[in-house]
């Protein structure tokens, strides 16, 4: 049995096996090995233009996601800057972290879902203590055409647990102290803090500055491109690169943040027009349920507001 053990060990490699995987997710290990996910091919409009690629899973395919959703990645930890598909965490508290600064840069992430490629995702699950095979498996159940599928359940928690160390390795960028040429001023080099602080929703990078130093932004965003390329993504610098000073409207996540989170004016305009038009001639240009949501969504940022957290 030891030797058996061994060669297993040798053979599949440390961690849980496939038996072990199956009683975690409640399904016989030959159905388990034997399943082959499905997807549904289909395309939305972009709100910036052009089209999205959207691969949507069968039921039997979304179920059994959903299930390794809930049983083995729920419980673990992403990075504390990510702040998309995480529970107590939303747009709104990724607006809040850039209130009042001085510059706010955004940045995109090039085909964001098919770039986080399932090499590293069977390198994350073997990390957190599968075996070959089983890690293997659950990338196969996991992903498609290389990379994680927008539409599954479980690309979103995927997406940040593997990026774990890009958003570390940003998190520390935002933080790093910078060395600083001083020539013109005695010929002699020192080291400043840059203070910036950075979030990430799904692909959308966001850094703020608390003072407006271009030398620290050109730094920041070249370095960034660096990080994300050893991570296997790609910037969109020439459309989606944004920096935003104090005299512009700064907005993160759709949210403007320059003295405190809220809506953009004009979406506060049309909702109130649409309330007043309700109210005078009992019509709404919403369902019933599209109202409901907005109501909601401005309460809770109006509500976190005057606790006095943004």
């Amino acid at each position: 049995m030891r030797l058996w053990g061994l060669i297993s060990r040798i053979v599949y490699g440390k961690g849980h096996a496939v038996e072990e995987l199956a009683r975690r997710l409640d399904v016989p290990v030959e159905e388990l090995r034997s399943f082959q996910p499905n997807y549904r091919e289909f395309e939305i409009p972009k709100r910036s233009g052009g089209t999205r690629r959207i691969l949507a899973p069968d039921d039997a395919t979304k179920a059994l996601q959903r299930r390794i959703l809930r049983r083995l990645l729920g419980r673990l930890r992403s990075h504390l800057a990510a702040h998309g598909f995480e529970k107590g965490r939303s747009i709104v508290t990724n607006a809040e972290a850039h209130v009042g600064q001085a510059v706010v840069v955004r940045m995109d992430l090039k085909d964001f879902f098919p770039a986080t490629r399932a090499k590293r995702v069977r390198k994350y699950f073997r990390r957190i203590g599968w075996n070959r095979p089983a890690a293997r498996l659950l990338t196969n159940l996991c992903t498609i055409e290389g990379g994680l599928p927008q539409g599954a359940p479980t690309s979103p928690r995927l997406s940040n647990l593997v990026n774990y160390r890009l958003d570390a390795r940003l998190t520390g960028l935002a933080a790093r102290r910078r060395v600083v040429d001083n020539f013109r001023g005695g010929g002699h080099l020192s080291t400043r803090e840059i203070g910036a602080t950075y979030t990430r929703y799904a692909d959308d990078l966001t850094f703020s500055f608390p003072t407006d130093n271009p030398a620290d932004i050109r730094y920041v965003i070249r370095v960034t491109r660096f990080i994300v390329g050893r991570e296997g993504y790609e910037l969109h610098l020439r459309k989606k690169l944004q920096i935003r000073r104090r005299h512009d409207r700064q907005q993160v996540t759709g949210l403007v943040v320059n003295a405190r989170v809220n809506l953009p004016r004009a979406t506060r305009r049309w909702l109130r027009a649409v309330e007043h038009r309700l109210a005078s001639h009992g019509r709404s240009t919403l369902t019933p349920e599209q109202l409901a949501g907005w109501r909601a969504y401005h309460k809770m940022i109006v509500d976190r507001t005057n606790r006095g957290v943004a």
